[in-house]
């Protein structure tokens, strides 16, 4: 272990690798600080370039992008009252009335410690249970990793949506595009409608670029062009003093540790952990009314705990192969395409890969955290830029990211289709992680199955002998089926109580 960590930082702090983090980094804040780019168009958009990298330098810049973006959207949600992110949509209640009482300096600082804190911390929590438990995971076989790929497409299906048959159609959309091509087992042609270009399958870049980039700027283009509304405040002096990380700091690591749980829990997000953060903080607090107002621990609570995702959400991607959430399920199809395949396998097998992406968390953070406190007034000044100009220069990312990475026509053709289908779904509700996650854990799901049906000769109560399988796929359809049914007990309560009520 100790040898291969080593060797991992050997790796990462070459001057190019650190090169091409430290650009992650700064394009990342500069995609998180514009409002109408998320950190899911950044990656998908950067995708195809960091696979012309050799060796794991792709990797670490992709991760530079995953700290950066989630960390920008503070940037534009103090200043101007538009989270650049989901994950800094509570951001808003604390710092937009700082920036209002002229404190946005100090409510920028504070971001930036919170966050830097946040990722170095799960970073560390990585480093700490990923290991553990890939030893857990290493007595896993077919029917494991069947049942395995099952709950994480449930999770993220039941948590990524509020209407769960939504979710479940959108899940099963993404496990339908998983069937074109060649079946792995008999070489049988599916779906494939004689053209040689799907005979390999669905190409994963193509429909990453279209589901979150294009749609995005289609989006963009129907609802108007936004000018966001300029800061007046001169920002100087932005890291924090003494007094104030004194006075956040149990805030900072309560918040931390919340991020990183449930970063590990599949199916989450930085929303649910920056909301959850933020309710926490304001409930121990002596004086909770006073949140909403401009308190400075409703700025740290959020921005720890987003940041937080980015170490958990890779604990059980490495580990099981499982994305925690919609970024880290872009980092999954990233690493495939570089030939690693996330797993317990990957801790035996590729020891010193894992460290390289664990070693990289760190240095991305690091260098997120230098890019915050030293470039605050330049992405401040970005964040007025108008979707006017940026929605063709996302556009042009697109067919150009597209082309790149195979020279095809026939993949720009395949991003405009997925691109034009994902924004009427977009407005019909319907969510993208499920199509995703269906997309890439597809092959998983239908080779493990073949596996172990054959090895039962077609008799699925194997399912039934093996503990872990059978816990994981009771799992995974209670998280599918609980829900509406406490939905509906409460519904009923309440009618109760009405009724009662009124008589």
């Amino acid at each position: 272990m100790l040898s291969s960590l080593l060797a991992a930082i050997s790796t990462v702090f070459t001057p190019f690798n650190l090169l091409l983090t430290f650009v992650g980094a700064f394009f990342g804040v500069f995609i998180g600080a514009m409002p109408g780019l998320t950190s899911i168009m950044g990656l998908s958009l950067l995708l195809p370039l960091t696979l012309t990298f050799e060796g794991n330098s792709g990797i670490l810049m992709l991760l530079g992008v995953f700290c950066g973006s989630i960390y920008g959207g503070s940037i534009t949600a103090i200043l101007i009252k538009t989270p650049g992110t989901a994950n800094s949509a509570a951001t808003v209640l604390d710092g937009y009335p700082l920036a209002q009482k002229g404190e946005a300096a100090k409510a920028l600082g504070v971001s930036t410690f919170a966050s830097t804190f946040g990722g170095i911390f799960s970073a560390i929590m990585l480093l700490w249970t990923a290991p553990l438990l890939s030893k857990v995971a290493l007595s896993f076989t077919s029917p494991e990793y069947f049942a395995l790929a099952v709950f994480g497409i449930s999770m993220v299906t039941s948590l990524s949506s509020k209407n769960i048959l939504k979710g479940l159609i959108s899940a099963v959309i993404g496990l339908l595009l998983a069937t074109v091509g060649m079946d792995s087992l008999t070489g049988a042609k599916r779906f494939t409608f004689d053209s040689t270009y799907l005979l390999g399958g669905i190409a994963m870049v193509p429909v990453l670029i279209g589901l979150y980039a294009f749609s995005q700027g289609l989006s963009n283009i129907v609802e108007g062009n936004k000018v966001p509304v300029k800061s007046k405040e001169k920002i100087r002096h932005t890291f924090p003093t003494p007094k104030i990380i004194k006075k956040i700091m149990p805030t900072v690591l309560r918040s931390s540790i919340i991020g990183t749980v449930i970063g590990a829990i599949p199916g989450t997000g930085g929303d649910i952990a920056c909301w959850t953060a933020y309710n926490e903080t304001k409930r121990w607090d002596k004086h909770p009314e006073e949140f909403g107002t401009g308190r400075i621990e409703g700025v740290a609570a959020p921005e720890a705990a987003n940041n937080a995702i980015s170490g958990g959400a890779l604990i059980p991607l490495l580990t099981l192969g499982i994305p925690g959430d919609a970024g880290t399920a872009i980092m999954l199809g990233a690493l495939m395409m570089q030939g690693i395949v996330p797993g317990p396998l990957l801790f035996t097998s590729e020891q010193e890969k894992v460290y390289i992406i664990i070693v990289g968390l760190f240095v991305a953070n690091i260098f997120m955290g230098i890019i915050g406190f030293s470039g605050i007034r330049l992405f401040a000044k970005i964040s007025a830029v108008s979707t006017r100009f940026l929605t063709p220069i996302v556009f042009v990312f697109c067919i150009v990211g597209t082309y790149a990475l195979n020279s095809n026509v026939n993949d720009i053709f395949l991003m405009f289709i997925v691109g034009i289908l994902a924004y009427f779904l977009q407005k019909l509700d319907f969510p993208m992680p499920p199509i995703v996650l269906g997309l890439i854990l597809g092959s998983t799901l239908e080779k493990n199955l073949q596996r172990t049906l054959i090895l039962s000769d077609g008799n699925f109560s194997i399912f039934l002998e093996r503990p872990i399988a059978l816990c994981l796929l009771i799992a995974a359809f209670a998280s599918i089926f609980l829900p509406p049914v406490i939905n509906l007990i409460k519904k009923k309560r309440a009618e109760k109580v009405d009724v009662v009520t009124a008589e």
